[in-house]
């Protein structure tokens, strides 16, 4: 029945000549019509020319004029119905077409409701779970604010009934639509619907992630103490520790389907599949562990360094990643795996206290560099980390008188004093020998320095840290000397860089290094004195992190005039400060039985960091605790001192609070936040790796 009425309007347009044709096909119907004007106009030469021939090609024009006027005026009106069946047949199957289409797709009005899906979108879920419902409701991803507002196109990655989509979403404007409509009335509609296509990507990105999976990742593996092990064992059981720890070593990648091999006695280059890596990481690097726990005599646990490097565009890449990964792990004392690829890095492990070598020859070395390095400059800057403390100024006095024994010019750099820095640097200044001048301000030093000029960073190895990072990128040699374990954050380009974490200051490393330049650096007993309160503060008056090499140290200083009981005299506190610390370790809470967290009133006291600081190491007196950490706030910031004997490592605690530090000592600052949320932040974080099993 619908087709008759098709038919028969199709017949009422025809003959009453409503529909008028254009274009091509025009010219096609007219194109007889033209042909046969021409032919007449033939057909009259033809006759100044033969008239027996002119009358032959009447009779066929006439034929043929009368044959092409029939089929204008009894064909046309078919035709029309033709054209006009095949515009109607052309657009049902559009339509059937796009309802069919094997492609999810829907219309959502302006809210995002759906008003339209063809049969593929349906076969998601069912027609009644999704008409007339806003999309975002069964497509979380799916948010009204990432919608498109222009012409643009929007592509959003979801996941519905377990499978991968990428959305492509268009906005259609309804407004040249309405102009041809009875809309059209009103000059001010700005209508428009959403098109959305769903993409099925979950067997691309099965193929993706599978071939993500088999990409390769370069690791090195390197044995920390290696030689201290074997000589803490007896001759005949040597080759046995070192058989056991290749066992360990090659049955741990073996199982992760990966290739060792040995390239020195305490060396090993590592290739692995991604997806091997991620098993590693899951099972936090067991290895660690696994060759500490061997045991056989030895009396030093033997512990590992591994470095994976991944993500990089070649192989090579890659190997170098790896390089810089296991040097950094060397660098924050070893017993860690660090996996690095082009945008992070990730630690593992390093919760053994680090064992201090006794031998000095890595220092000897160093020593030498650095004197070639101060030799062949005029101008030479050192500096600390901001609100210095005693170690860095220290240091930095040290440095000063290596170079003043090389004749040449040095100047300290330090912005503000700190309260409890000031009477060693007033003991400094009036020192006979101290030149007018040599302490300058950064931005001193900034117009002093140029890039053939040499700055020392001493006591911090993070730029952003630094008493003046604007010295690091106007002169072209940097020496790094510090004693706290490195982060992702480093000193890059260095020429020379000497980072010890198992020294326990940056003034014993210092002295060690005054040994061996210039055939020993001469110097007073104030400069002595500067570097013994160096270390006597960051040993907590030799009580922590002290080795031979420490005691060693501070007999060097001691016969060259260190006056134990001047030094002494500038550790004492003011009353305020004492009673501040005091009320701070009244109010310590012990969380989780293990650790005690307090806060400093900064109410009065010129220095509270510092004031925190004393508290927390003294907070470790109480038995059973394991780490403390006392927050206070200074300068708008909320810092945070976190302090440990040997069973937690609080560095990399406090790195996951973006801060660093030692094993034992660390510390961190956390910007617009209050006390109490801090505090919480602390706990939070306690929680979340003590869940892990990272503490």
């Amino acid at each position: 029945m619908a087709s008759h009425r098709v038919s028969d309007l199709v017949q009422y347009i025809g003959m009453s000549g409503k529909i008028k044709i254009n274009g091509k096909l025009r010219a096609y119907v007219q194109a007889p019509v033209l042909l046969g004007v021409i032919l007449l106009l033939v057909n009259l030469g033809i006759y100044f020319v033969d008239l027996r021939c002119g009358v032959i090609l009447t009779a066929f024009v006439a034929v043929y004029l009368v044959t092409i006027a029939c089929m204008i005026i009894f064909a046309r009106p078919a035709m029309n119905a033709e054209l006009i069946s095949f515009a109607t047949e052309y657009g049902q199957i559009q339509k059937q077409l796009l309802k069919e289409l094997e492609l999810p797709h829907a219309l959502l009005d302006e809210s995002g409701c759906v008003i339209w899906m063809n049969k593929a979108f349906e076969k998601l879920g069912s027609r009644d779970r999704f008409y007339k419902r806003n999309i975002h409701s069964f497509m979380p991803e799916m948010k009204r604010e990432l919608f498109p507002e222009g012409e643009e196109v929007k592509d959003i990655d979801l996941v519905f009934e377990e499978k991968d989509y990428s959305a492509r979403i268009k906005r259609i404007c309804l407004k040249d639509m309405a102009a041809l409509t009875d809309i059209k009335e009103n000059e001010e509609y700005d209508g428009f619907l959403y098109a959305v296509y769903l993409f099925d990507r979950t067997a691309l990105n099965l193929a993706l992630k599978e071939l993500d999976n088999q990409s390769v990742a370069v690791g090195y593996i390197y044995i920390d103490n290696y030689e201290e092990a074997l000589a803490s064992v007896e001759d005949v059981g040597r080759s046995l520790l070192g058989a056991f720890i290749d066992r360990q070593v090659n049955q741990y990648i073996g199982d992760l389907d990966g290739i060792v091999r040995k390239m020195e006695k305490d060396k090993y280059f590592v290739i692995l599949r991604k997806s091997a890596l991620n098993q590693a990481k899951e099972g936090k690097f067991k290895l660690l562990e696994d060759v500490k726990g061997i045991n056989i005599g030895n009396e030093i646990s033997v512990t590992l360094s591994v470095g994976i490097g991944i993500g990089g565009l070649t192989y090579a890449q890659n190997c170098e990643f790896a390089r810089n990964a296991i040097d950094l792990a060397l660098g924050r004392g070893g017993d860690q795996a660090v996996v690095k690829n082009k945008e992070n890095l990730c630690y593992f492990g390093g919760k053994s206290q680090m064992k201090e070598t006794s031998t000095r020859v890595r220092a000897r070395v160093k020593a030498q560099a650095l004197e070639e390095i101060i030799s062949t400059r005029d101008r030479i800057f050192v500096m600390g980390h901001r609100n210095g403390d005693m170690d860095s100024f220290g240091a930095m006095v040290g440095i000063k008188a290596a170079a003043g024994s090389l004749q040449k010019n040095c100047y300290i750099v330090i912005d503000e004093i700190n309260p409890s820095l000031q009477p060693l640097v007033d003991l400094y200044k009036g020192h006979q020998d101290f030149e007018e001048g040599s302490i300058v301000s950064p931005q001193q030093a900034i117009e002093l320095a140029d890039p053939s000029a040499v700055v020392v960073v001493v006591d911090v190895n993070r730029p952003s840290i630094t008493e003046c990072p604007e010295l690091l990128k106007r002169c072209k040699t940097i020496v790094v000397l510090d004693h706290h374990r490195q982060g992702q954050e480093t000193i890059e380009n260095a020429t020379l860089s000497y980072v010890e974490p198992n020294a326990s200051s940056a003034c014993e490393m210092v002295s060690e290094i005054l040994q061996y330049i210039n055939n020993g650096v001469k110097f007073k007993g104030v400069i002595a004195d500067c570097m013994y309160a160096g270390i006597v503060m960051d040993t907590q008056s030799f009580t922590t992190k002290t080795g031979v090499r420490t005691f060693e140290a501070a007999a060097f200083l001691r016969r060259n005039g260190a006056d134990v009981t001047r030094v002494r005299k500038m550790f004492r506190e003011d009353a305020v400060d004492y009673m501040a610390k005091a009320e701070s370790i009244r109010n310590a809470e012990v969380y989780r039985k293990d650790y005690v967290i307090s806060s400093c009133s900064a109410e009065g006291l010129k220095n509270p960091t510092v004031v925190a600081a004393q508290a927390a190491n003294d907070l470790l007196n109480i038995n059973g605790v394991k780490a403390s950490f006392v927050l206070t706030e200074y300068q708008g910031q909320i810092f945070i001192s976190a302090r440990s004997i040997d069973e937690v490592n609080v560095q990399i605690i406090m790195e996951k609070l973006g801060g660093g530090g030692h094993i034992n000592s660390s510390g961190a600052q956390l910007k617009n936040t209050t006390m109490e949320a801090a505090i919480i932040v602390v706990k939070n974080t306690l929680d979340t790796m003590i869940q892990e099993e990272e503490i």
